[in-house]
C-alpha cells in the first residue's frame, strides 16, 4: 500500500483535471472560472502534499524494510 501511496497522491491531481474528481477537479473548476487566487491555493496545496510525501514516505519505507 505504501509503495503506491506517494504515486497516487501525484496522479490524483492529473486525474481530476480530466474529470475523475479529487483535488484536480477543484483545480480544473477554478481554472475554468478564472479564480486565480483559488488556482494558486490549490496548486500550493498539491505542491505541499507532494513534497511532504516525497520526504516522509521513503523514511517510512526504510523502517519497514
Amino acid at each position: 500500500m505504501l509503495f503506491r501511496w506517494d504515486i497516487n497522491v501525484r496522479e490524483s491531481a492529473v486525474l481530476g483535471l480530466v474529470g475523475a474528481g479529487g483535488i484536480g477537479m477543484a483545480l480544473d473548476t477554478a481554472l475554468n472560472l478564472f479564480q486565480w487566487d483559488r488556482v494558486a491555493t490549490v496548486l500550493l496545496a498539491i505542491f505541499v502534499v507532494v513534497i511532504a510525501t516525497e520526504v516522509v514516505v521513503p523514511g517510512i519505507r526504510r523502517r519497514m524494510l
